[in-house]
């Protein structure tokens, strides 16, 4: 159990690792706090969804293209917003409230625009079955989410102390004022800085949107209920026995019928009164996983 523990801590590691890497990365280099950050790997998420249900691109061929996407996004958009958000006098406070809004930008839309059904790239595309390490067994899903988490994380170093690019960057991240003084193009830097920030969100979110479809396959997802009844993380046969016990009340019982011959007794059990399990544990294993939201419905057209 404890080398279980200590494997599954490494690769949870390796997610926490490349969030904070790029977090600290846009504020070591430019002072401000990205509280979009998380929203971005949403955002990854989504790309790495449609581009594999709308082109058949398997994860490992979408990886680059999102992380290059998103680095050639963040570029304009820091252009666009960070050189003037560097000339207020509290710059960070401003860059929390800006930010936040959007961040709450994107959630909106994003709710508008897919829904909040989940979305997932099949557990199959990657290969089935559990992962075997020091004599321990593991979800694929998650091995290979980390083994994703932690190449980004080798590239980021390899940057950083390998490239002259990267010796820069960490100038700055010293002392912005030396390294101005120095001659460095602080604008150069802090763009590409920014960018690499947006790329490493999108390469996390292609190892998390496969690991949240193998945990949760062939089980109801997070929050599904029943009247009361919380049929989270259960799989068919665990939530059909569930309902039954939740709601036998509905069976139980009798119907009295009186006639010229005398009364007759029937009960709930005979006439076939009681809950639907089957159809229950069949809806409640279908929510979250379909639904028409204004991007489906383009697409569909």
């Amino acid at each position: 159990m404890l080398a279980h523990a200590l494997l599954g801590g490494v690769i949870y590691g390796c997610y926490f690792a490349l969030v904070g890497l790029g977090l600290n990365l846009v504020f070591g280099v430019m002072r401000i706090v990205n509280l979009a950050h998380g929203d971005v790997l949403m955002l990854g998420a989504y790309a790495a969804f449609f581009l594999f249900h709308l082109f058949g691109l398997s994860p490992f061929i979408a990886a680059p293209v999102v992380i290059v996407g998103f680095f050639l996004l963040g570029l304009p958009f820091y252009y666009l917003v960070v050189p003037r958000l560097a000339l207020a006098k509290d710059a960070e406070m401003l860059s929390l409230i800006l930010f936040f809004g959007i961040q709450q930008i994107i959630e909106a839309l994003a709710a508008i625009a897919f829904g909040s059904s989940e979305r997932s790239i099949p557990g199959r595309v990657l290969g089935i079955g559990p992962f075997h390490l020091l004599g321990e067994t593991l979800s694929r899903a998650w091995v290979i989410g980390g083994a994703i988490a932690a190449a980004a994380v080798l590239a980021l170093y390899l940057y950083l102390y390998h490239t002259r690019s990267g010796l820069l960057t960490r100038a700055v991240m010293a002392s912005r004022e030396e390294a101005l003084a120095s001659g460095i193009d602080m604008h150069r830097i802090s763009a590409r800085a920014f960018a690499i920030g947006l790329a490493l969100a999108g390469s996390l979110a292609l190892g998390a949107i496969y690991a949240f479809e193998r945990q949760y396959e062939h089980r109801i997802l997070p929050g599904v209920r029943v009247g009361t009844t919380d049929l989270s993380g259960l799989t068919v046969g665990e939530a059909r026995a569930r309902l039954s016990q939740a709601y036998a009340s509905l069976g139980a019982g009798r119907i009295v019928v009186a006639g010229p011959d005398g009364e007759a007794s029937i009960t709930y059990a005979e006439i076939g009164r009681g809950p639907d399990v089957e159809g229950l544990a069949a809806a409640a294993l279908a929510a979250g996983r379909a639904g028409s939201t204004p991007v489906e419905r383009v697409l569909g057209e």
